[in-house]
């Protein structure tokens, strides 16, 4: 049997407490990526979805999160979505499905078999009456309604208890005026870019926090790094909540600061550092939507620099690793990235990545990126700049979300 290769994609959801509730999950077969017709290249088959989970598993695929998945009507019609696992997926029909009874119907079996169900880009419609009953979440596309409105689009829809999901926020200011208008969910990468800068230094809190991680770069004496946790208790509390978690992979359970410095040694705690500057630095702690991106983008980047044909040793993987996570540090201290490169003792192939997205890290850290906007065009044209194979990015995409899922275990 020949499986068919494919491209996969995850947007997170937030939840009002900027917490990921789900993502989701966008696959595109390789063989039909420039299709001309647009709801081809958009969704792909049934048997692309199914092959996908079926031989990688859900749980590699899903990760700790629930999972929303676009369906065609073909789809929604056939017997093959009810292989999906009804507790973990939300199953979202396209706008391109009409409200006919036989819809109605088929989604009044799947309510009735337990699934979660959604409707995607919608557009309010009395002809949606009798489903609006019968879904759960409804998705607005908030950059295809105009502003005046979206208002009445909410109040429209509240009179079912349906729960409103907010597509294409991008901005702060775009989740801010979504919050207000009442919506439950939404979905981009809002929290991930950079705000309008609102000051020109670090303040004396960052300061310190870049200093600990210039400590550990430089490979200072333990001591002097350990004073400089000591000065900091919230960034303490989460380095260790960070390495007791699963995603750490530690033999034994660490109790103190000292225990952790003795155990994790220079070169895993420069990691650690780095993720727990996010952690700190968020009302989220370890749950942060911003330390699991960026996260993601390190382990990501890791895991295809041991793919490449010449991966470069140990020490290259663990530069590819602090690129991605440092990719959002601007956004964390709301301060541009030359400065903060400024304060770093970076290595050149490091910096050059993070100033100009140059260089093998560079490119690699620009291929996550592409691939954290789903822009499978792009990630195909990119995959070569890197001498990597689609199946190499596929691999390393599910070693890093099965790594993900330790991330927010507490203590």
């Amino acid at each position: 049997m020949v499986v068919e290769k494919f491209f996969l994609g995850r947007q997170p959801i937030l939840d009002k407490g900027q917490q990921i509730v789900g993502y989701e999950l966008l696959f595109r077969s390789a063989e039909n990526l420039l299709a001309a017709n647009f709801l081809d290249s958009q969704v792909a088959s049934a048997s692309v979805i199914l092959i996908a989970l079926s031989d990688f598993g859900f749980q590699d695929v899903l990760g700790r999160h629930k999972g929303f998945f676009n369906v065609t009507y073909q789809m929604l019609m056939s017997d093959a979505v009810e292989l999906l696992p009804k507790d973990r997926v939300v199953i979202e029909l396209l706008e391109s499905i009409m409200a006919d009874q036989d819809v109605v119907d088929r989604c009044r079996d799947l309510k009735a078999l337990g699934f979660t169900l959604a409707l995607d880009d919608h557009i309010y419609s009395p002809s949606f009456h009798e489903i609006y009953d019968l879904v759960d979440i409804v998705k607005l596309d908030v950059l295809q309604i105009p502003p005046h409105e979206l208002a009445d689009t909410v109040k429209r829809l509240r009179a079912w208890p349906l729960t409103l999901l907010a597509e294409k926020v991008e901005t702060t200011e775009e989740y801010e005026i979504c919050a207000k208008l009442g919506f439950d969910l939404f979905q981009g990468y809002y929290f991930a870019h950079p705000v309008v800068l609102k000051q020109n230094k670090v303040d004396v809190t960052k300061l310190a926090m870049l200093q600990l991680m210039k400590q550990v770069s430089d490979e200072n004496d333990i001591s002097e790094i350990e004073e400089t946790f000591k000065q900091n208790p919230g960034l303490t509390y989460n380095l260790l909540r960070l390495v007791n978690s699963v995603g750490m992979g530690l033999r034994e359970r660490i109790k103190t600061l000292r225990h952790a410095l003795m155990v994790l040694g220079l070169d895993q705690l420069k990691r650690w550092v780095t993720l727990a500057l996010y952690a700190n630095n968020d009302s989220n702690g370890v749950q942060s939507p911003l330390l699991e991106i960026a996260a993601m983008r390190g382990k990501l980047m890791e895991h295809l620099v041991g793919s490449l044909s010449q991966p470069g040793g140990k020490d290259h993987a663990e530069r590819a690793f602090m690129a991605g996570v440092l990719s959002l540090i601007d956004v964390l201290f709301e301060v541009s990235m030359p400065e903060l490169v400024e304060k770093l003792n970076l290595v050149d192939d490091v910096r050059t990545a993070l100033l100009e997205r140059k260089g093998g890290l560079g490119d690699l850290l620009l291929l996550a990126e592409k691939l954290e906007l789903a822009d499978f065009v792009a990630v195909n044209e990119h995959l070569s700049d890197c001498g990597l194979t689609l199946d190499q990015l596929l691999s390393a995409q599910l070693e890093t979300i099965a790594w993900s899922q330790g991330l927010s275990t507490s203590i």
